[in-house]
């Protein structure tokens, strides 16, 4: 298909800032189809559409480090390998999290809210007020860690019932961020409008640092986390598939996936901290 065409999956390791035009791109043509086929239901339906587009980039992705953990024998070198993927879905994440940001801003307001209704209710679903105090806080990491590692856990089964099921998780996690961001931008627009030249551009050029550094800051740890774990879920189904598990390797291959696992929970603690304590704290 064409977008397969677009990106091969050797090219994508090696090139992996390429994948945030590429995740722009998909993005952007998911929003449009969307809207113009489904328009009363674009809000799940440009998910879908992103997902499929890259869904067969990510499968034989995962076949290729499927077959590395089978031929690599030093676990050190396995992981510097799937370090490198990991900086691709990385780079596709931000990637469609910059092209649901752009449209939700540039948008006009109804059809904006027609396209990230779903996106929005549930950013009002987990808005709370900020509390200050070490006992509230620590309520709050132990609420934010409990309810990512249920997002760990679902994208560690998507990859393996699914092979490649974890970008479901990611690019909806990216179309709620972008709206939070977007909805961030729009009130600072709101703000400056009676400003002009110079002193307007320097205003939204703060404002938008400001609303992806409030979210990005402890969600592309977050969003890291996910991908770790995807990928180790998706190496595994990978293995059941050739049926490698019939194989002495197939060890091999469960050693590396729980490696991944383990360094997968790591930075979701970290990501929890950042989010509890770090990020309050500075904005």
């Amino acid at each position: 298909m064409v977008f397969e065409s677009l990106m091969r999956p050797l090219r994508a390791v090696s090139k992996p800032w390429e994948m945030l035009f590429y995740g722009i791109f998909v993005a952007s043509i998911g929003v449009f189809l969307g809207y113009w086929i489904f328009r009363d239901k674009a809000d799940l339906v440009m998910i879908f559409l992103t997902v499929f587009a890259v869904i067969p980039l990510m499968f034989h992705t995962l076949r290729r480090e499927e077959q590395a953990d089978m031929e690599e024998e030093q676990e050190t070198k396995m992981l510097k390998r799937h370090s490198k993927v990991l900086f691709f879905y990385i780079f596709l994440f931000v990637g469609m999290t910059i092209a649901y940001v752009m449209w939700y801003v540039f948008l006009p307001d109804n059809m904006s809210q027609m396209v990230f209704k779903q996106q929005i209710i549930t950013i009002a679903q987990i808005n709370s007020p900020v509390v200050v105090g070490d006992a509230v806080s620590m309520g709050l990491f132990t609420k934010i860690l409990f309810n990512n590692m249920k997002v760990l856990i679902f994208c560690i089964l998507f990859s393996f019932f699914y092979g490649a099921g974890a970008i479901f998780i990611l690019t909806w996690n990216a179309s709620v961020v972008a709206a939070a961001i977007g909805n961030l931008i729009k009130l600072g627009v709101a703000k400056y409008a009676a400003t002009a030249g110079f002193t307007k551009m320097a205003a939204m050029t703060q404002t938008t640092t400001y609303a992806f550094s409030r979210y990005l800051f402890h969600g592309l740890p977050e969003m890291a986390a996910y991908m770790v774990a995807g990928l180790a879920g998706g190496i595994i189904s990978a293995a059941v598939i050739n049926k490698h598990f019939q194989t002495d390797k197939f060890q091999r291959i469960m050693l590396d996936s729980s490696t991944l696992m383990l360094i997968a929970l790591g930075i979701l603690f970290f990501a929890a901290l950042m989010e509890s304590f770090i990020t309050p704290a500075l904005f």
